[in-house]
């Protein structure tokens, strides 16, 4: 852990290890059940649920049945809500950047721009600086 203070370093221990948010089985549940390529693109899962899980509070828990057991039918019915449209929201959202992105490589290719910095010599999908004017100068 990189959490210290002082001299002393912080250690988790069993009791510490339980320690999560609530919020992200709900959330990789509803991926599985809304979208069948997160059953076999782990890449895709993984980036839909971070997108998801940043759209929605954290509510940190060490045992789910501490938060479910005050919880309110209609409170609980929210959340499964704002799980389900999180989820929704951050699996066109990942999609949309994908599809920005081929669209990016596609325009490439049509107008014959080579870069030899890739595979394939079509663009990158991040942009590269144009000018060295911050680059350090070479060692001598």
């Amino acid at each position: 852990m990189l959490l210290s203070v002082g001299r002393h370093r912080y250690r988790a221990d069993s009791s510490t290890d339980s320690v999560h948010n609530y919020y992200e089985q709900m959330v990789f549940e509803q991926i599985m059940r809304s979208n069948d390529r997160a059953h076999q693109d782990g890449e895709f899962l993984a980036d839909v649920a971070c997108v998801a899980l940043n759209r929605l509070p954290t509510r940190y828990v060490r045992h789910d049945v501490d938060l479910t057991f005050f919880m309110t039918p209609e409170d609980l019915e929210n959340m499964i809500n704002r799980v389900v449209h999180a989820v929704n929201d951050a699996i066109t959202y990942v999609e949309s950047r994908e599809n920005a992105g081929d669209e990016r490589e596609d325009m490439s290719k049509s107008i014959g721009i080579h870069n030899p910095d890739t595979e394939d010599g079509t663009s990158p999908s991040k942009s590269t600086p144009k000018s060295k004017k911050n680059t350090p100068p070479a060692a001598e």
